[in-house]
């Protein structure tokens, strides 16, 4: 860039001390000078210089060809994202279509073995109450024929003995203890019949309970888009429900 001011400076020294034209305000100047100097401006002007106005008389070209890659570009990323949707699409329905499916075969199980249980349960609750009524029924009238009996024996026992006014109290009161007893006994093993019967009936409950409670988490995990795995672990019977 120096030699280019340089040479700016010769050739404005040369116009300046060029002789004139009459008349005119030209001036003759030394061509071959003039033409040196020229040379030497154009030599000393950097390549980028030219590589610039290159870019700039093909500027026009450079932006088309750009935008149009840039459009081709846009265009397949925009062909891809459309697929990967559609993939990223199909395969979510496929896999709604799989969960319901097992939701719907889930809670097909889940109702089955909840019917089981119950009738399960309903057999048991009804043998049970049988079993128990006929232990209470069977102990109560062994409890009265053991108090009948004991009655029985007490009067013949204080017909015999009417005449011995103490060994007829005795027999009395004996008589009388004998059938408190047996009453006492009766009333002891129908309560025992009875508890019995209630923890069986509290078993069933809380079978029935959890039962339920399955049926309803089977329900809302059909009704969930995409809920995790039902959890059969809960509702298996319990060991003392067996």
């Amino acid at each position: 860039m120096y030699r280019v001011f340089e040479a700016l400076d010769e050739l404005v020294t040369i116009v300046e001390e060029a002789r004139g034209v009459p008349m005119t305000s030209g001036c003759v100047v030394p061509r071959g000078d003039v033409l040196e100097l020229l040379d030497d401006v154009r030599d000393a002007f950097p390549q980028e210089l030219d590589d610039a106005q290159d870019v700039l008389d093909h500027r026009d070209e450079v932006v088309t060809k750009a935008q149009t890659e840039a459009d081709k570009s846009v265009a397949e990323a925009r062909s891809e994202a459309e697929r990967t949707i559609a993939e990223a699409r199909a395969e979510a329905e496929q896999l709604l279509a799989e969960a319901r499916q097992q939701a719907d075969h889930l809670l097909s199980d889940a109702r089955g073995q909840a019917e089981q249980t119950v009738t399960a349960g309903r057999r048991e609750y009804e043998d049970y109450i049988s079993r128990a009524q006929s232990e209470s029924d069977r102990m109560v009238q062994a409890g009265r024929a053991a108090y009948e009996q004991s009655v029985h024996e007490g009067k013949a026992e204080q017909a015999r003995l009417v005449t011995d006014t103490e060994v007829a109290q005795a027999a009395s009161a004996e008589a009388k203890r004998i059938a408190e007893e047996a009453n006492e006994e009766a009333e002891r093993l129908r309560s025992e019949c009875d508890a019995y019967v209630d923890s069986r009936l509290a078993d069933f409950e809380d079978l029935l309970g959890r039962t339920l409670r399955t049926v309803g988490k089977g329900r809302q995990q059909l009704r969930s888009p995409m809920g995790a795995p039902f959890d059969y672990e809960e509702w298996q019977p319990s060991a003392g429900a067996n």
